[in-house]
């Protein structure tokens, strides 16, 4: 993208010059849409897990932005030598069913053939002007929120080599699958500074694109929600690609300050995430209602990971 120029309108409201989860354009006085498109290759074996993954983690950008879902169209890169239209089917119903769920409707989509099987969606939400929730307004004060388990790009990398526990497969594609719907409407309910979703940059990147040059992040590792067999995992260095460029990216902006935390477990906070949970940037004297919310709605994984400080350094210390 170096050097195209994309014209703005006044009614672009977000768009590439930030690194927000989707993009949003007024459209009336009360109304911005919110649009985003996702699409990955298979991470489980199961077609019918596998589109409702998909799905999730596509709708996940208009939820990261404070709105509601109102319409996707399908995009399909068809391997027809290995995925039979049974399959497929089977995929398509998967990614239908969380759209249901997400309170949308799909409109059609478009189809290709591929060598590889990819599926996701374009993403049509819409939002108050004024109330796009954004992923770089944290302030100094604000508790910082994560809403699903991380460790799921290791555990989807073990089970394309098959070395990935039944255990660590029903507990990744769990989540994977779980819309983080809920959790962006109590968020909004309570008001919270920022927000954003865990997902290709791992914990660390994601929350690095969190800060600005007035504010860094102190994160308590003991409070991370890491699924139990991605430490097992993680000590064979079964992580994606991504994970790895994810550390050399950002490694020159964060400082280990606890001496009992392995290089393992350490990358798994680089862990490349597909469908990850919510991490939010809340007032510090709202975090404790907001979480407690979020237990009772049923996300009881959920939990406060870190506090936002003065510093112009911007830097994330793990301690």
């Amino acid at each position: 993208m170096k050097g195209l120029k994309y014209p703005h309108t006044p009614n672009t409201l977000v768009a590439f010059d930030t690194s927000d989860d989707a993009g949003a354009y007024q459209i009336s006085e009360d109304i911005a849409i919110i649009q985003t498109v996702d699409f990955i290759t298979p991470v489980v074996n199961d077609p019918y897990k596998f589109g409702q993954i998909a799905a999730a983690n596509s709708l996940s950008d208009v939820f990261a932005m404070g709105a509601k879902v109102c319409t996707a169209l399908n995009i399909v890169a068809y391997d027809s030598c290995h995925i039979t239209k049974e399959m497929l089917n089977e995929i398509l119903r998967g990614g239908l069913d969380k759209v249901i769920e997400a309170g949308g409707v799909v409109l059609g989509g478009h189809t290709i053939e591929d060598l590889e099987m990819k599926y996701g969606l374009s993403v049509t939400g819409i939002v108050h002007p004024n109330k796009i929730v954004r992923n770089n307004t944290i302030k100094p004060g604000d508790k910082i929120i994560l809403t699903k388990p991380i460790g799921m790009g290791v555990i989807t990398t073990s089970i394309k080599a098959d070395m990935a526990p039944q255990s660590a497969i029903d507990k990744a594609a769990f989540h994977m699958s779980y819309l983080n719907k809920t959790a962006s409407e109590i968020a909004v309910e309570i008001g919270v500074n920022a927000m954003t979703d865990v997902t290709g940059f791992g914990l660390l990147g994601h929350l690095f694109e969190m800060t600005n040059n007035s504010v860094s992040v102190r994160l308590d590792y003991t409070s991370i929600p890491i699924i139990e067999e991605a430490f097992e995992l993680a000590e064979s260095g079964l992580f994606p690609g991504g994970s790895y460029r994810n550390k050399k990216y950002y490694e020159p902006n964060i400082f280990l300050d606890r001496k009992d935390c392995t290089q393992d477990q350490l990358m798994l906070l680089y862990d490349a995430q597909t469908s990850g949970g919510l991490m939010i940037s809340v007032p510090g004297e709202k975090a404790d209602k907001l979480l407690d919310k979020l237990k009772l709605a049923g996300l009881e994984w959920c939990s406060i990971i870190g506090e936002v400080f003065d510093n112009k350094d911007r830097k994330i210390i793990i301690g």
